[in-house]
């Protein structure tokens, strides 16, 4: 039996019918950038978040350097972000010539609020939160922190789409939640999109403004921007899919729950969630000492797994100029060397998955 890391047409299938007659709809409007659906999505997106106005936007990574640039954050300021997130989190800071100064990560793989105040400078304009693999962090004492120092508070919802600290949805507890709908993540677009939400309104006037080079009237440009703008087919199919995600995201839960009772390793470490805090299990991440062993054994056995992220963004090449040292940060750079994705995705059978758990039970 073969089984992907990743599987995307079964959530289209599920749904066909409505996929393609919002195509279809989108192609007879005549109308395909900023339009209808756009509009129709930031509303329907802003209330499922619980914030008063979304912006939507080409890409995740946009919304990350797009909220950094909109708050007056430049050369020189300092931006604090967990050491080990994907590497678009931090590319969101040094786009706009900000530092990033990097903290380590605490059990549950989100940014440690414990280790935070050590890392405030006289520099830090903000904190930048990613809620890693699905998860939402630990915002009670990052917010509070925020408050105390001054600080803007900006999420990373790349992996987090419905997930909830204290009942409140991550990508609300700071001035911008920012979201990547790349296909794979669990409200996924059919190509790259992205959005930032907010309850600010001149900081998504802004956004606004920003995403369409620079300017509120065509040809009349208010300030320097760029070309950033979610088109209307990708907006359509978000509409779509948007219906049904606390349902995949129930399915994903099901799924991980599979997982945390079958697998019976002691070579492996499962995933913990934390408590007042829910995951949509973006990915199930397991830990082993013997990773590279434990992959190559279940590559083996027809099942593909993915590394989430094998190199930590201080240690990377395109970052050498920062200056950080192998062992620098010792917890996330063991995290690159003991982390693996398994398999999981909408459509998962019973089948496919107690394969999975039994192959690994069997390493």
């Amino acid at each position: 039996m073969q089984i992907k890391c990743n599987v995307l047409d079964r959530q289209f299938q599920m749904h066909q019918s409505e996929y393609e007659e919002a195509a279809l709809r989108v192609l007879r409007s005549g109308w395909y950038i900023l339009g209808n659906e756009v509009e129709q999505f930031e509303k329907e997106f802003a209330a499922y978040t619980g914030r008063k106005y979304c912006v939507g936007l080409n890409s995740g990574l946009d919304a990350l350097i797009m909220s950094v640039r909109a708050l007056g954050i430049c050369a020189g300021d300092e931006i604090i972000v967990q050491a080990n997130t994907y590497i678009a989190t931090v590319l969101g800071i040094t786009e706009n010539k900000a530092v990033p100064v990097f903290v380590e990560p605490d059990e549950y793989f989100n940014l440690d609020a414990e280790k935070i105040e050590q890392a405030i400078t006289s520099k830090t304009k903000a904190i930048m939160v990613t809620h890693l693999y699905g998860q939402a962090s630990n915002m009670a004492p990052i917010v509070g922190l925020a408050r105390k120092y001054h600080l803007e508070l900006i999420e990373d919802c790349a992996q987090s789409h419905g997930a909830c600290f204290d009942g409140k949805m991550t990508g609300s507890f700071g001035i911008s939640g920012c979201f990547s709908f790349y296909p794979t993540k669990n409200l996924g677009a059919f190509g790259d999109a992205g959005a930032v939400v907010t309850d600010d309104k001149e900081f998504a006037d802004k956004l606004r403004m920003m995403r369409n080079y620079g300017s509120r009237v065509r040809y009349y440009n208010e300030i320097e921007g760029l070309n950033s703008r979610l088109d209307e087919m990708q907006a359509a199919f978000l509409r779509v899919k948007l219906k049904y995600v606390d349902a995949l995201n129930s399915e994903r839960r099901k799924l991980a729950l599979a997982y945390d009772n079958g697998i019976k390793n002691d070579k492996i470490i499962l995933p913990k969630v934390r408590n007042g805090a829910d995951s949509i299990y973006h990915q199930y991440v397991v830990r082993c000492k013997e990773r590279d062993r434990l992959q190559a054994f279940l590559q083996e056995k027809d099942i593909q797994t993915q590394i989430h992220y094998p190199i930590p963004p201080h240690l990377a090449d395109c970052y050498r100029r920062l200056g950080h040292a192998k062992g620098e940060f010792p917890l996330t750079e063991n995290l690159a060397s003991e982390v693996l994705s398994l398999p999981i995705y909408t459509g998962m059978t019973d089948t496919e998955q107690r394969y999975v758990i039994e192959q690994i039970n069997q390493f």
